[in-house]
């Protein structure tokens, strides 16, 4: 897997240099001239660790969640205030772990990033099946969440039970949405687990639409080496005709289609926190891209405390990328929502998208990955499941390796990707 992404990142990058994390930051992030400026905010707590997910997250508890909460609330107004007045961003999502597990100070949160930054396109919170009851609803959306992720993974028994998941009561689920309304209403589902069909998933994306949803997230599943699962990958030939047969039905449905993983029934029903030029993330294993750098923080719960404690930010790792490392990570994710711009390609980055990758366009182009339309390129089915097959080496060969260390290590000395 390993000799896949080395090769594609030698070539787009044009050396032979890795991509390397050292154990640095600065205390002054430089994020005050960053256009289309996103924000996440990571809150690790769950109250049941599922075998299947290899996001950092502990066990509940709540004397460590509320010494967390505070931690959090000093790294925001900290970062926050580095910038002079504030910051407009376009975004701000919640993820986790079980970011409703700390809905009681969610205002607090909220508030605190209010304080410095002036949000356009609203506020995304993710949410386990068992938060989805009114009280909780009608709390999140007064602290002023306007869109949720429900993380249903299946409706159906059987694969509940290979992911070691409940059962859900979709008439309650139904009913708390409608007595509290929000913008975007999103429902994650895992595809390509053993023996799944195209009406086990058709089955899946019908009743979410049904009870509520507007918009579906279809997410491969990825067998992280770190995990506990038991899930055996589906061979690649029968996952590529299970994403082709559930995209054609979308379309058929007249949904959207607005990422590789993602369908909506209305325009405006969105909810992505990953197709963002830049954004700065708080919390525990949080991310920040900025316009030349990387950063993580660290997975440590205790140690990210202590370094808020200690009034230094809990950053962990950083890369510094070189000019072609930002292009490939930036048409990586940008691509991540089916469409990149080469105009915005040129804002960003002051030379023509032709210019650095034209040879690799005219490429894709002739084995039908892309297609082109006034200077915009955009995945065709083809391209759509050969950027997942890739992204799942990458996921494997890079984030797989990255977060199985800072699981272990909290300030790793350096890792070489």
């Amino acid at each position: 897997m390993s000799i896949i992404t080395d090769l594609t990142r030698m070539w787009l990058t044009r050396t032979t240099k890795p991509f390397t994390f050292h154990n640095e930051y600065d205390e002054k992030l430089p994020f005050e001239n960053c256009e289309n400026l996103g924000l996440y905010v990571h809150i690790p707590f769950c109250k049941n660790i599922c075998n299947f997910c290899p996001y950092c997250k502990v066990k509940y508890d709540k004397e460590m969640c509320d010494r967390y909460i505070d931690a959090l609330l000093h790294e925001i107004h900290f970062v926050g205030s580095q910038h002079s007045g504030k910051k407009t961003v376009t975004s701000l999502y919640f993820g986790g772990g079980t970011p409703a597990l700390a809905a009681d100070r969610l205002c607090e949160i909220i508030s605190a990033i209010k304080d410095h930054f002036e949000i356009t396109e609203g506020i995304g919170l993710e949410l386990h099946p068992d938060n989805v009851e009114p009280g909780t609803l009608q709390k999140i959306k007064a602290a002023g969440v306007t869109k949720i992720s429900i993380g249903i993974q299946s409706f159906q028994k059987k694969y509940q039970s290979i992911l070691g998941r409940a059962g859900i009561d979709k008439k309650a689920l139904q009913d708390a949405l409608t007595q509290v309304p929000f913008e975007t209403v999103s429902m994650d589902f895992i595809f390509a687990l053993p023996e799944q069909t195209f009406d086990d998933l058709k089955a899946d994306i019908d009743e979410a639409f049904a009870i509520g949803a507007n918009h579906v997230a279809i997410y491969p599943f990825i067998d992280f080496t770190f995990t506990k699962s038991t899930v055996k990958a589906m061979p690649k030939r029968q996952k590529r005709a299970l994403l082709d047969s559930i995209t054609l039905y979308c379309k058929e449905r007249n949904l959207t289609r607005d990422s590789i993983w993602t369908f909506s029934s209305e325009k405006n029903a969105r909810y992505s926190s990953m197709t963002r030029d830049n954004f700065l993330g708080f919390g525990c294993s949080a991310t920040t891209l900025l316009k030349d750098q990387f950063k993580i923080n660290t997975f440590s719960v205790d140690a990210y405390c202590k370094r808020i404690e200690a009034q230094t930010l809990p950053t962990s790792l950083t890369i510094r990328f070189t000019l072609r490392q930002r292009m490939v990570y930036y048409l990586f994710w940008t691509a991540y929502s089916t469409k990149v711009d080469s105009m915005a390609f040129e804002k960003f980055f002051g030379v023509p998208l032709k210019k650095m990758y034209g040879f690799e366009i005219k490429i894709a182009k002739l084995l039908g990955f892309i297609s082109e339309k006034d200077g915009v390129y955009s995945l065709t089915m083809k391209g759509a499941f050969y950027f997942h097959y890739y992204e799942n080496f990458y996921t494997l060969a890079y984030i797989d390796k990255m977060w199985g260390i800072m699981r272990g290590e909290a300030f790793p000395t350096k890792i070489v990707l």
